[in-house]
């Protein structure tokens, strides 16, 4: 007779594997609000049509951006706290990807002009969506072991990419018929659909807690308490100050992006969507490769590779940006090809480095968090790592915004976003990959 004991660990295996696909769907279906609007279509649509092609409309943009990453780096702390308190971060994530998904559809009323209502729907949107993945990414710890974050977490990137690639596809016809703003309803029905899964088969460890004070006063008690603690917390304190410059210069690049390709480049709509169906195709490539990487080598050794990657990125996306260029020449005249294809190949090639570690350096850098971070306040305290990540995405930019404006020319601008890498990488150089953090204060 067989002992049904041996039969365990390969249904363990077999949930592990059932949770972590249902968890990554999510990534899925919240790409489709990151890709529609944060990186190409909205974006475009708000500086072309709505700010009316003017270069303060890259200004407007960086406002709006930074307004809506500084009040979400505000409420994350507090929101971690809370759901770590009442264990009910599925809750707090439908809730805020429903403000997200209704937020969305509203842009289909934005048009020339509107650039108050504009900025105003966007920001709640973006609210949304950003505040959503604080509980989100809480979820790591709880549906896979340790030594397994870096290939799951990038795993999660891999199916948010995948799940631009898609939604790309079912836009085009969109696009192609000029109905931009019909495809911002179209892109938050994708959310909805790819979310269900998620808030139907993901366990949440959910239990009633007796209280005195309000969640509000709870959670900022718990964030005071970790706040004047923080010195137990010295690796974790380092990390979170490196991630904050380097993710500085990813948020930056994913914001404008397509405005600089668009403004600066004079990219059609059509070389735009190539633009990032190289983007998104290499990303998923690159979550899961350094993925697998992280497992092997480290997630600390892996993220030094990715921002290496990201300043050759930037330096050569600077040096092929002008047409006129020697470098530009030097490369028409290697390949044979007029000056301007070799400025769009160029900036393909850009493409190509920056999506392979684009997903790869925010999915290594979770799990180099998951990590460090005490596992009984994993939601609080991934509220500090959002709260470093969107505050991060104030500053940038915000500078690339102000610079492309007062110079009147976004090349200048790429420029800020070497400084990020650079400061982000000498400081990640002090923290100690040490593992699976311990409690040290309560």
């Amino acid at each position: 007779m067989k002992n049904p004991s041996q039969k365990l660990p390969t249904k363990i295996k077999e949930n592990e594997k059932f949770r972590v696909f249902v968890w990554a769907l999510f990534d899925l279906a919240h790409t489709s609000y990151s890709i529609v609007v944060i990186t190409f279509l909205y974006a475009v649509y708000f500086k072309q049509v709505v700010a009316g092609g003017e270069a303060i409309g890259d200004f407007y943009w960086s406002i709006g951006t930074s307004i809506s990453m500084l009040i979400t780096a505000l409420i994350s702390p507090v929101l971690g706290a809370i759901a770590d308190y009442s264990t009910g971060k599925k809750r707090f994530l439908l809730f805020f990807s429903l403000v997200c998904i209704i937020a969305t559809c509203l842009l289909y009323f934005i048009g020339r002009g509107d650039i108050f209502f504009g900025l105003v729907i966007f920001i709640i949107a973006n609210i949304g969506y950003q505040a959503g993945v604080v509980f989100y990414d809480a979820f790591l710890p709880e549906i896979t072991t340790p030594k397994n974050y870096g290939r799951v977490s990038g795993y999660g990137f891999a199916m948010g990419y995948l799940g631009s690639l898609i939604t790309l596809a079912l836009i085009y016809p969109f696009i192609k018929a000029q109905m931009i703003r019909e495809a911002f309803p179209f892109s938050a029905g994708i959310f909805l659909v790819f979310a269900v899964p998620l808030f139907l088969f993901l366990k949440d460890s959910r239990k009633k807690v007796e209280r005195t004070k309000s969640f509000i006063n709870i959670g900022l008690t718990r964030v005071f308490n970790t706040i004047t603690h923080l010195k137990n917390y010295k690796n974790l304190s380092i990390f979170l100050l490196a991630f904050f410059f380097y993710v500085e210069g990813v948020n930056t690049v994913i914001f404008f992006a397509g405005n600089y390709a668009s403004s600066t480049l004079h990219f059609t709509m059509g070389q735009l969507i190539v633009f990032f169906l190289i983007v998104q195709t290499t990303a998923i490539l690159g979550a899961l490769i350094f993925g697998v990487i992280a497992d092997s080598i480290g997630p600390k050794k892996t993220i030094v590779i990715t921002l290496l990657i990201w300043m050759f990125t930037i330096f050569f996306a600077y040096a092929t940006s002008f047409k006129e260029g020697a470098f530009v020449q030097y490369l028409a005249h290697l390949f044979q090809m007029d000056n301007s294809d070799i400025l769009i190949k160029c900036f393909y090639f850009v493409g190509l480095l920056a999506g392979s570690v684009m997903g790869a350096t925010q999915s290594t850098s979770r799990s180099l968090m998951s990590r460090l971070t005490p596992l009984d306040r994993k939601t609080e305290f991934f509220g500090f790592y959002s709260m470093f990540g969107k505050s991060s995405a104030i500053v940038g930019p915000l500078i690339f915004g102000y610079v492309s404006f007062i110079s009147g020319d976004q090349r200048f601008a790429i420029l800020t976003i070497l400084f990020f890498f650079i400061i982000g990488l000498g400081i990640l150089s002090f923290v100690k990959d040490e593992g699976v953090a311990k409690v040290h204060a309560e």
